[in-house]
């Protein structure tokens, strides 16, 4: 008997090392695959490209640098779940804000293939006790899948709408369709039932196990259905409605937009040259007057004479890390008017907590969007700290 289970143990640790090889194999593939044409993009800019050449690179490297960062999101959230560190941001989210979030992370890939794209929310004012990106990001895995496995010119269906104390969601294709003895794999990690399929965006086989996890940690459930191989998929998930199940009128969000004060000073702090200089170009072209140091010493001595009204601060720096220099500013009454932004690749729910602790007002994970970056520097401004009482402005001493 002890031979059997040796034998059965030994089968398992070669059919987990094989699955290990072969995901290693397909991340490699699928973290080159971005990077080629990225690299092919600065050798054609480092010439003298026609401006729209310029402009097709340009597009072609953003979108490229988009997948790769989905591509690390979802490792990231792997690990997470697995060890279970993933936390929930519960708040009231009407319906209609996951769909229109989902749509605008989904909306470039499914334009890019050429697909129809039909919508359909019958009460988009239902409200879930949800965590609005994790939702957004169930909807959009779901509606990039489709995409992934239809062929260009096919057609994705969106729809949602109430069942008795749920929300129905349900995203459907006229694509490669799923074998009826591979329906129970889909949602299985690094599972990718179609490998076959000729397409250029493969993935790494753990956004459908994404999905099932986050809705399973939404207290609902997900489910997939084709009638065989070239029929298309029809992806269903169902979520319990908040007991109040219809949100207030509000006013529709405006998009975010910078509210830029004249000659709004922000100072960069990043031992990376390349990261903060160009950062810094970014924020100029928008209208900001930059600085930029590469190190906290060199950030004290900036603001003695130089007081920005936001610094956006790197946390691994050398010798003082970002959160000792944001205690620093924050201990100097001074300094007390000043935003601080920490822009790090620490990005897990502690390193956010760290960050706010040690009294930034904002976290943003590299490498940043530039619409989320914009968010921020228009969320600190109108929320700039106050000066306390008695405190005489830029140049008072403590």
């Amino acid at each position: 008997a002890s031979r059997i289970e040796l034998a059965r143990h030994a089968a398992q640790l070669l059919n987990a090392d094989r699955k290990k090889d072969e995901f290693l194999a397909t991340l490699a593939h699928e973290l080159r695959n971005p990077l080629a044409p990225i690299r092919t993009g600065l050798q054609l800019l480092g010439g003298t490209p026609s401006p729209d050449t310029t402009r097709h690179t340009l597009e072609v490297m953003q979108r490229q640098t988009s997948h790769m960062v989905r591509l690390i999101d979802d490792l990231l959230d792997v690990s997470r779940i697995t060890r279970g560190k993933l936390e929930l941001r519960r708040e009231r989210v009407p319906l209609g804000s996951i769909i229109d979030a989902a749509l605008e992370g989904s909306r470039p890939l499914i334009d890019l293939s050429g697909h129809a794209l039909r919508v359909s929310v019958a009460e988009p004012s239902l409200v879930l006790d949800a965590d609005l990106t994790r939702l957004a990001q169930v909807v959009s895995n779901l509606l990039n899948n489709a995409s992934k496995y239809t062929a260009p010119g096919g057609l994705i269906d969106l729809a949602a709408l109430r069942d008795g104390g749920d929300v129905v969601i349900q995203v459907r294709d006229n694509g490669v369709g799923i074998p009826a003895d591979r329906i129970s794999d889909v949602f299985e990690m690094f599972s990718q039932v179609n490998r076959t399929f000729e397409h250029t965006h493969g993935g790494l086989g753990i956004g459908l196990a994404l999905v099932r996890s986050l809705v399973e940690m939404h207290g609902g459930r997900v489910s997939a259905a084709s009638d065989g191989t070239g029929t298309g998929s029809t992806f269903t998930v169902r979520l319990p409605l908040a007991l109040d199940t219809v949100a207030q009128p509000t006013p529709k969000a405006a998009a975010i937009t910078a509210e830029l004060h004249a000659e709004q000073r922000i100072l960069v702090v990043d031992d990376n040259d390349d990261a903060a200089d160009l950062l810094a170009l970014m924020l100029e072209q928008a209208g900001y007057v930059t600085q930029v140091v590469h190190d906290g010493p060199a950030a004290l001595d900036r603001v003695e004479s130089w007081t920005p009204d936001i610094a956006i601060l790197d946390i691994g720096l050398p010798g003082m890390s970002g959160y000792e220099l944001a205690r620093a500013l924050r201990a100097d009454r001074r300094f007390a008017g000043m935003a601080l932004i920490a822009l790090t690749g620490w990005g897990t729910e502690r390193d956010k907590q760290r960050a706010l602790d040690a009294g930034f007002d904002s976290h943003l994970t590299k490498p940043v969007d530039a619409r989320e970056l914009q968010g921020a520097l228009a969320n600190v401004g109108r929320q700039k700290r106050t000066a306390p009482e008695g405190f005489e402005g830029r140049g008072a001493t403590q």
